[in-house]
């Protein structure tokens, strides 16, 4: 199962947990998207700037960035949401990028030792013949874990301004996919299934199904059956 196929396996656990944990609890009357969304707008530009300090700290400390998304889209709508969410993680990507080029080395170095010689070995080979061409492909199409990405390209060749505008962009799908699905999370825990959730599904299983496509043409042109 890929990274992505796993993220949206969780995703759906995630959910599910939180919509028996809301029912059980009795929460539901206090889980008003307007009324929350009208919170963090009185806050003004500090609710945006602290959300995403909060998602590339996240990002750089190799946490998870699941839960944080859907924060994003359910706090801030699928719009705004899908652009501090991008935002955040790519500023969380360039900082763990940073990191490991010019601070922490013998860290990342000791990490993908540990964790994933392999795949570090096999994306240096792909960076040394594509470029940035890999950086691009790896964040439509994650191979790779996310977290694992952004350090380990600190350790390659790329240019850094080639590796920011890939990730920026080539996160884009993604990011906009589970934002809009999570948008309106709690409208469906509240017996209401909006248009906006629907698109959103949709969106999560095209992003979910393309590294099963790119497998199936992977194999295809290789001459399988």
């Amino acid at each position: 199962m890929s990274g992505r196929n796993i993220r949206f396996a969780v995703l759906i656990a995630f959910i599910v947990a939180a919509f028996f944990a809301v029912r059980s609890l009795g929460l539901i009357e206090y889980l008003d998207e307007e009324v929350l969304r009208g919170r963090i707008s009185g806050l003004g530009l500090w609710g945006p700037l602290i959300y995403m300090l909060i998602y590339a700290a996240g990002a750089a400390l190799l946490m998870p960035g699941l839960a944080l998304t859907v924060a994003g889209g359910v706090l801030f709508g699928p719009v705004w949401g899908s652009v501090y969410v991008l935002f955040g993680a790519t500023c969380g990507s360039a900082l763990a990028f940073l990191i490991a080029r010019h601070m922490g080395r013998g860290w990342v170095e000791g990490f993908i030792e540990k964790h994933g010689r392999e795949r570090f070995k096999e994306l240096d080979e792909r960076v040394e013949r594509q470029g940035w061409k890999i950086v691009a492909f790896t964040r439509l199409i994650p191979l790779f874990p996310y977290n694992f990405l952004n350090y380990a390209y600190g350790l390659t060749n790329v240019k850094f301004l080639h590796y920011l505008l890939a990730t920026f962009f080539f996160m884009m799908p993604g990011v906009v996919a589970y934002v809009v699905f999570s948008s309106s999370l709690l409208g469906v825990f509240q017996g209401r299934v909006s248009k906006e959730f629907l698109v959103g599904v949709v969106l999560v299983l095209l992003i979910s199904a393309l590294p099963l496509l790119y497998k199936w043409l992977k194999k295809r042109h290789a001459g399988g059956p």
